[in-house]
């Protein structure tokens, strides 16, 4: 068994590496529904909100996968301590095991949290290649925590195109810190990248907007977006979280989600869109599904004028499965991280 920490797991993984065994395995899907099982996720609430905790969460997310030649049994463990960030952490804790399911072996135990980051920044970067505008030159960025970094790096992996990138945070020494940080360790994206004091100068004018908060209610209107805005919002993971007004879920062409069934339960945006009275967005509306759109079910124009596009990624183990998947296989092959015999 190959044991991979994080430092290992970065040397390894790349975003165009993750985007396309995202995109493999939603074809896969597609063509062999039967070659992946992803049963439903257990989530356990973790602390009573108090002075001395914010509430969070421990998942535990198995996922079936087989490639064709093997069938390999991936299980991302993760807990989610919002309280973490002032402890120098990351807010999603993670670790990953890949196991053959031929004979039983444990072939990998890696580091799930730069797995989790850049997975998730993966399917907001498929989501931007097929909905968002091809000639997109400006990107707003809200919320600047430790999601944010490969967020932005998967967004300008699609659209290099990009020049420019607006900041917001509701801590603004954040977002300074995710400035210097960003053109420290991603020198390879020569954007202007530039803080914005309030939220509206940071959305006014973007092509592109990534959301990765905790809000629990709307950020902005839809009448202070730009009408042909694509927009990924991969944070209010909580049925009782929101970050896309309903104003917004509504004004969109098109709503794409990662996972249909994940959503009922944990897409806040969505859930509470649906159950507001005074929303005219339910479930019926909903446009598909990302594998859709991979596997061209459904067919979308991209183009300057398509419409305001929303994408709603609540993640899967499967997704997570996929990116494992291919660091253990190259892992295993190049003898790295430390050996162990069970």
């Amino acid at each position: 068994m190959q044991i991979l920490d994080i430092h290992t797991v970065k040397k390894q993984l790349t975003m165009p590496m993750a985007i396309s065994a995202i995109e493999e395995l939603l074809k896969i899907q597609g063509e062999h529904p039967s070659w992946t099982k992803t049963p439903e996720r257990l989530v356990i609430p973790t602390f009573q909100e108090s002075d001395a905790h914010t509430s969070g969460s421990h998942l535990s997310m198995p996922s079936v996968v087989f490639d064709g030649e093997n069938e390999y049994a991936v299980v991302k463990l993760v807990t989610i301590c919002p309280d973490n960030p002032q402890r120098d952490k990351p807010t999603t804790m993670a670790a990953i095991t890949v196991s053959n399911n031929g004979t039983g072996d444990m072939l990998a135990f890696l580091d799930g949290i730069y797995i989790t980051q850049v997975r998730t920044a993966a399917l907001s970067g498929i989501a931007t290649k097929y909905l968002a505008n091809p000639h997109s030159r400006v990107a707003a960025v809200v919320g600047t925590g430790g999601m944010a970094y490969e967020q932005l790096n998967a967004i300008l992996t699609v659209r290099p195109d990009i020049t420019h990138v607006k900041l917001w945070n509701r801590t603004a020494q954040t977002a300074h810190q995710f400035r210097d940080r960003f053109m420290q360790e991603y020198p390879q994206w020569q954007v202007d990248v530039q803080v914005c004091e309030h939220i509206e100068e940071a959305i006014r004018d973007a092509d592109i907007i990534n959301l990765a908060t905790r809000a629990t209610a709307g950020l902005f209107e839809a009448a202070q977006i730009k009408a042909n805005v694509h927009i990924n919002a991969v944070g209010a993971y909580q049925a009782t979280m929101k970050e896309v007004s309903n104003s917004v879920i509504e004004a969109c062409d098109s709503v794409i989600i990662d996972d249909a069934e994940g959503g009922l339960h944990e897409a806040g945006d969505l859930i509470q869109a649906h159950e507001d009275s005074d929303s005219a967005w339910t479930w019926d509306r909903l446009t598909g599904t990302l594998g859709d759109l991979v596997n061209k079910k459904i067919s979308l124009d991209v183009k300057e004028d398509k419409g305001m596009t929303l994408f709603k990624s609540v993640g899967a183990a499967s997704f997570d499965a996929a990116v494992a998947l291919q660091v253990a296989k190259k892992a295993k092959a190049k003898n790295l991280g430390q050996c162990v015999a069970l």
